[in-house]
């Protein structure tokens, strides 16, 4: 199953944060939307109660100004009713236009504006009458009990309206306030998943940077420890040159200016005993020759591969040391690519030369274990142990020393690992060097 990376994380919180961020806007605008259309109803409910309002309170007008002129006969209440009269048709129209999405209003409007227009007419039939007959006493007062019925009629139909619009306000405020409440919650839910995705990816963010510096610190101790490194190597291969020259010069030289002496007086003297010192000098000559060549670059190595030349090494440093060695290879360890098997055996070699110096252990023991992916060198002594100091050169190589950072170096160039374990006595250091996938097949019998 994949794992995302911290990187990955950070970009996904950040990711799902916008997206979020996004659904939240539109469903807030969605929300907003609704609210403003719940609150334009309200308004609308409002302004019906409003219309029905003023047409009660201009048809009271009209009835007003009728009844004056009726009593006092005065032409002020005729032109008060002239001007009111027209008022009543213009609210019904702005009545009808309001009530319009409210058929069952519409039907009461049409009743309304029945009513209206009746009531109208016999208001007006009464101005005349007054006009015509003032003394027409009985006819008046049937118009007043017309009135006065159409005028109960139209009031119970207002209120029935009004009524009705009443109805319609709680439930639009009720809505209204529902929905103000939800775009509440999504407002306030969206902003703290927000809160919580962006922390999120700052604590990823975080991680990734504190990550970034320690590999960065540990890439400047590496880089701090090859400079050493280098700077030491660069040091003991002026040493070892120095070495070598001194070699050449004391040892190889000599037998050949020996040589050369001889064979001159050979010449001049006809000495055959001079002769014969000069080919014994030359045979030390070349076994010299091959004494230095194997320092730089053990032969055998290449010729017969890794299991005979680390046997090789291995017998010829008990003689030297008097340190007893016991090595254990698998059978197809040859088989180990050029690479690993030079870097194992200059383990080797630095292993054993370290047990020799520092160990003061009697023996020691070598093994290589062959598996399908990897291939382990463990090296164990049965001496004093491996100095504190020498953890530090493992973890940042900070030591005057180039054994043990240099085994660090190969393995890192090979992907490996090593590592220094105490024993119950002695030390045990293991090496792990990965097997290019080339060699799998190649190792497969060794490792079953």
């Amino acid at each position: 199953m994949h794992t995302m990376t911290p990187p990955q994380k950070a970009r996904a919180a950040f990711a799902s944060a916008v997206v979020l961020l996004f659904l939240t806007g539109l469903a807030s605008f969605v929300a907003v939307s609704r609210l403003l259309e719940s609150d334009g109803w309200v308004t609308h409910t409002r302004e019906v109660q409003t219309s029905i309002g003023d047409l009660d309170a201009a048809m009271l007008r009209t009835a007003r100004a009728r009844s004056a002129f009726v009593m006092f006969g005065s032409d002020d209440s005729v032109n008060e009713f002239d001007a009111a009269a027209p008022e009543i048709s213009s609210k019904l129209q702005r009545l009808r236009e309001l009530t319009r999405d409210n058929p069952k209003q519409q039907e009461f409007c049409s009743r309304l504006q029945d009513l209206a227009t009746r009531r109208l007419a016999l208001l007006q039939e009464s101005i005349r009458l007054k006009r015509e007959a003032p003394q027409d006493e009985q006819r008046q007062a049937e118009i007043n009990r017309t009135n006065l019925s159409l005028a109960a009629e139209m009031t119970s139909l207002t209120q029935t309206m009004q009524e009705e619009e009443r109805r319609l306000l709680e439930i639009r405020k009720s809505a209204s306030l529902r929905l103000f409440k939800e775009m509440v919650v999504i407002l306030f839910g969206a902003f703290i998943l927000v809160l919580v995705l962006f922390s999120v990816q700052y604590r990823f963010l975080s991680a990734e940077l504190a990550a970034r510096e320690q590999a960065e610190r540990i890439a400047r101790d590496s880089e701090d420890s090859l400079r050493r490194l280098t700077g030491r190597l660069l040091q003991l291969q002026d040493a070892e040159r120095r070495k070598f020259s001194r070699e050449l010069h004391d040892s190889l030289g000599q037998y050949l200016v020996g040589a050369k002496m001889n064979l001159e007086m050979f010449a001049a003297q006809g000495k055959q005993s001079l002769f014969v010192e000069a080919v014994q000098l030359l045979e030390q000559s070349i076994a010299e020759t091959r004494t230095i060549s194997h320092l730089l670059h053990p032969p055998l190595l290449d010729e017969v591969g890794l299991s005979s030349a680390a046997k090789w090494y291995a017998e010829g440093f008990a003689q030297r040391s008097g340190i007893e060695v016991k090595i254990d290879l698998p059978k197809d360890v040859d088989r180990l690519p050029k690479p690993v098997a030079l870097t194992l055996f200059r383990i080797l070699q630095e292993s054993l030369t370290n047990i020799h110096r520092h160990s003061e252990s009697p023996k020691a023991e070598v093994g290589i274990v062959l598996l399908t992916d990897r291939v382990t060198l463990n090296v164990r002594d049965y001496g004093k142990g491996i100095a504190p100091q020498s953890g530090t050169i493992l973890t940042k190589g900070t030591s005057a020393g180039v054994g043990l950072a240099g085994m660090r170096e190969r393995m890192r160039e090979l992907g490996g690992q090593l590592s220094i374990e105490p024993c119950a006595p002695g030390t045990l250091i293991r090496v792990s060097v990965p097997l290019p996938e080339g060699s799998n097949e190649s190792t497969a019998s060794a490792a079953d």
